[in-house]
């Protein structure tokens, strides 16, 4: 910056951190960079946006447009996937100064003889970057500003839109203020931005009680997984369970002889985090899994989970990489009141961390080399942070379409400390939201508060963890409305099942966990059964891949309606030309009625000029709605509309 420069560049959008991290987006959008743009005196501002892809050799531009109040904002189209940068310059517009000054001075009839041999010198320079056209043009207009008298050809030359058009074009920029810092943006294939989960444990899917299920029993049920409409398959660790310490039924610490233990206490004889267990299969059945996963529309997610049973190869071969308590004993995992004596902590303060970095991410490039675009992360917020972001950056250098869920009910800090390091999607507090109020400040957080430029919710009702106590009642009312919440609120979803669509809701007394949980022991269901419940997941899942409003979490915005028991939330896309209202009755009791208020600002309407068509896309029901509140009423056999608005 020079000692001339005479512009303040502040308040830039979107920046994480001071550019400490980075925000997030996905291929196609548009990248909304706003900037405040400040000068003395009355001289006339110009700035651009810098910015370039990672593998660009050089930066393009983008202009400026004043949006008022200082304020500036810019278009960005994110066309690759990968790391964007961006950067901002702006200076004084002597040309544009000249120009609209004299523009000025014409209307009020002023003597402008001077200003025009101005001119000359001025376009002078804006020729030389000009097309051989454009420079024919304007020595014809020069020529008209060297003789000093406005001509009514000159004139109209001088308020026409081509004069403006090319001073705007190649701009003369002396004196500009840049940032010295370029800011981020990582941009991720859309399944970032929408996708539907559905989490199945693999010994569980056999169709023969008298075995547990494998790999291959799992691929038989991807039509049934597709059908439904859900676009991945999550599934819980498939390597070999530990022998030593392994937990019973119920987490019991004593496991009887064949139980199979908990999938999440990882390793054995039989190998470790790059192993299969043998009762699931091998490496071929695992490709045959990803091959129908292929066929089927569907894209499997595996568990990356960094912890080792007391058995996993790890301990022997690389002692250090543990922590070793006084008894010469492995410390084993811990949350107070739980104890997990079938699991030991990777120590992360070992003086040999270089090799176990190296280690760790050998074992997400293994499994990317076989396909897998997509981790569930275990736990994240109890290994370093500092370290997410570099594995996750060094997984992105060779698979930049690789996506990252992060499992981590904590606190909200640690949770967007996580997103800012790179986590793709974010399990939420939604499990937890349950009140009109709960629902309306936690939807107004994600989608307007700070988190927004890179924390990117994913709504689970349930978990293999997490039976809320909303859901043990094993009331149909909560199933149906919890769903319903999670698959039209949040661009990503996903639920545990079959267990939440069969309304599993068994719990052990007053905690959040299911009795008889399946993270203990084999089950077998029933995959062919179904209820309400299971109609409706296909008909939204349906609906929420044909409609983009719902493919998207940011353009959520809460309506009013005067009635503590119902919460309305209207949705809308990019283009603003796909708009979804949806209003559920959160009492499973009663009848509930209202009038909606119509975010009629994002409708692009006035109150006089209302005629919507407000088709109720689940009951097929369609109203025709000219005010700006609207009377609804819902049955709590029934608890919701989903209305696709249109004229």
């Amino acid at each position: 910056m020079q000692g001339q420069s005479r512009v303040i560049i502040e308040n830039i959008e979107p920046v994480v951190s001071d550019g400490k991290y980075y925000a997030k987006r996905v291929q196609n959008d548009l990248l909304h960079v706003a900037v405040d743009l400040v000068a003395d005196g009355h001289d006339t501002v110009n700035g651009c946006v810098y910015f370039r892809h990672a593998d660009d050799k050089q930066a393009q531009s983008v202009p400026l447009v004043e949006a008022g109040n200082d304020r500036w904002k810019a278009e960005i189209p994110l066309k690759k996937i990968g790391f964007y940068s961006f950067a901002i310059g702006a200076w004084i517009d002597q040309p544009l100064y000249w120009l609209q000054g004299l523009r000025k001075k014409i209307d009020a009839e002023v003597e402008v003889s001077v200003e025009l041999l101005d001119g000359v010198a001025i376009l002078k320079n804006t020729a030389k970057k000009a097309s051989e056209k454009e420079q024919v043009w304007l020595n014809d207009v020069m020529s008209g500003l060297t003789a000093g008298k406005l001509t009514v050809a000159l004139k109209k030359k001088i308020q026409g839109k081509k004069l403006e058009q090319i001073l705007r074009a190649y701009p003369l920029k002396d004196f500009e203020t840049r940032t010295e810092q370029e800011y981020r943006v990582w941009v991720d294939r859309p399944k970032a931005n929408f996708s539907t989960w559905y989490e199945v444990f693999p010994r569980s899917t056999s169709p023969d009680p008298a075995r547990t299920g494998t790999l291959r029993d799992t691929a038989a049920l991807l039509p049934r997984i597709s059908d439904m409409g859900f676009d991945v398959l999550y599934v819980p660790p498939i390597h070999p369970v530990g022998e030593l310490n392994r937990k019973g039924k119920n987490n019991n610490p004593s496991a009887r002889e064949g139980e199979v233990g908990s999938p999440w206490a990882i390793g054995s004889q039989y190998g470790g985090h790059k192993a299969i267990h043998p009762e699931l299969g091998t490496l071929a059945d695992f490709d045959f899994l990803m091959k129908e996963c292929k066929k089927n529309g569907v894209e499997l997610a595996m568990d990356f989970a960094l912890q080792c049973a007391p058995d996993h190869p790890y301990v022997k071969e690389h002692p250090e990489w543990f922590k070793w308590r006084s008894d010469g004993t492995v410390q084993y995992a811990e949350n107070p009141p739980k104890k997990y004596q079938d699991i030991l902590p990777i120590d992360f303060e070992t003086s040999d961390w270089e090799n176990l970095w190296n280690e760790l991410l050998s074992i997400a490039l293994f499994w990317a080399e076989r396909g897998v675009r997509i981790f569930r992360v275990d736990n994240p917020h109890t290994k370093p942070y500092q370290f997410w972001g570099w594995l996750i950056d060094k997984v992105h250098e060779k698979y930049p379409d690789f996506l990252f869920l992060s499992e981590a009910f904590s606190r909200p800090k640690v949770m967007h400390q996580l997103a800012k390091q790179g986590f793709t999607q974010s399990y939420s507090y939604f499990t937890w939201r349950n009140t009109k109020h709960e629902l309306s400040t936690y939807f107004k957080e994600l989608t307007q508060g700070p988190g927004k430029e890179y924390f990117r919710p994913n709504f689970w009702p349930n978990t293999p963890d997490i039976n809320p106590y909303l859901l043990q009642g094993g009331s149909e009312h909560a199933h149906l409305t919890r769903f319903f919440l999670a698959a039209t609120g949040s661009g990503n979803y996903g639920m545990y099942g079959p267990v939440f669509e069969q309304m599993v809701h068994e719990a052990l007394p007053g905690r959040e966990e299911y009795l008889d949980s399946e993270k203990f022991e084999a089950k077998h269901w029933d995959w062919n059964l179904e209820n309400r419940l299971t109609h409706l997941i296909k008909r939204v899942n349906a609906i929420r891949h044909k409609h983009p409003a719902l493919q998207q979490t940011l353009m959520t915005r809460v309506c009013a309606i005067e009635n503590e028991h119902i919460f309305a939330y209207f949705k809308q896309d990019a283009s603003g030309n796909d708009n979804m209202l949806m209003v559920v009755n959160l009492d499973p009791y009663a009848t509930q009625t209202g009038w909606v208020q119509l975010p009629l600002n994002l409708l692009g309407l006035t109150k006089g000029s209302i005629d919507l068509v407000a088709d109720d896309l689940i009951t097929g029901n369609g109203y025709r709605w000219n005010e700006e509140w609207n009377y609804v009423e819902l049955r709590p056999e029934w608890p919701f509309h989903l209305f696709h608005l249109h004229s």
